[in-house]
């Protein structure tokens, strides 16, 4: 199982010296990812649900603070040697599809081919009329010919792309990105679309676990998402073997038990071995990867969380 954290993109945290040292701690050790989240602007009235909490309000939202996502990855591809860099998620829509595919291909270049796209469409509707994003109704669309764009533009010698939202020909796109065939791709999100993007175009999928309306919080829930997943990709004439699962757990606690509404204890969180045991549990389903939460209220106390997992409960998931 490899293991990853994400950097905070507001707040006192986010400033240069604080998240470059988490990165070189997290790095040292042993993590394998390092994550940073994706908004442009954050908009004073939100009408739009947050889909990853019960009550649907969107935390980030009072200050409207945000540094942007790919801007931020290269400053940490240059502070780090071997931690991958996760965009966790990119919203596909929020930018212009062959300046994305540059920049993406560009930072994987810098850093010795150490990107991971991980993207999904979005879900606030104000964010995409600010920034003239294209329409926020077609963002599912939008989102599956810009991941078709950018595998052209990464592949090809000579690329070219006839579509609704994107079109191009006759140019020459260099340099290509150093993974080959080009970074890996982790559809992000859990609704029955997502689903199926996953398992047409991903290499992985990543749901984030706590989705009050797509949950998949427990191992069984887990296992019967990722089988449609699979059947997605079967469907679509790929190797369903071959697709990658990761999985993102941010309520991750090892202070204390949280509970679900059921009763049972939330996953990755309580004892070092409970942890451990729901890691192994979660790498039987084929899970890969796991993004955890990290972040407290100040650099010691994260710098702490991340210490704790990595002598406690990394060494009893082994």
């Amino acid at each position: 199982m490899e293991f990853g954290f994400g950097v905070p993109t507001r707040g006192p945290l986010a400033a240069p010296e604080s998240i470059a040292a988490l990165v070189k701690a997290g790095e040292e050790m042993g993590f394998g990812i390092v994550s940073v989240s994706d908004h442009i602007v954050i908009p004073r009235s939100i009408a739009s649900i947050y889909p990853y909490n019960e009550s649907g309000e969107f935390a980030g939202g009072p200050s409207g603070e945000c540094l942007e996502q790919l801007a931020t990855l290269s400053f940490l591809a240059g502070q780090t040697s071997s931690l991958k860099l996760l965009t966790s998620v990119m919203v596909l829509p929020h930018r212009s599809p062959v300046l994305t595919a540059k920049i993406l291909a560009s930072i994987d270049v810098l850093s010795n081919g150490r990107l991971i796209v991980g993207c999904g469409v979005g879900w606030m509707r104000e964010e995409f009329e600010a920034i003239g994003a294209p329409p926020y109704d077609e963002r599912g669309a939008v989102g599956d010919e810009y991941i078709r764009a950018f595998k052209e533009l990464w592949t090809s010698d000579s690329p070219q792309f006839e579509g609704k939202y994107c079109s191009f020909s006759n140019i020459s796109f260099t340099p290509k990105p150093v993974q080959k065939p080009h970074p890996p791709i982790w559809i992000g999100g859990e609704s029955p679309p997502a689903l199926r993007r996953a398992g047409r175009l991903g290499d992985a999928w990543y749901p984030i676990g706590n989705n009050p309306r797509f949950p998949v919080g427990t191992v069984e829930q887990l296992s019967e998402y990722i089988s449609r997943v699979r059947r997605h990709a079967k469907d679509s004439g790929r190797d369903p073997s071959e697709l990658d699962v990761a999985y993102s757990a941010g309520w991750y606690d090892d202070s204390e038990a949280q509970r679900l509404p059921t009763g049972e204890r939330r996953v990755f969180t309580g004892k070092p071995q409970q942890i451990a045991d729901d890691i192994k549990s979660f790498e039987a389903q084929g899970v890969r990867h796991l993004m955890l939460n990290m972040q407290s209220d100040t650099l010691d106390g994260s710098l702490a969380r991340m210490e704790r997992f990595a002598a406690n409960v990394k060494p009893l998931a082994a």
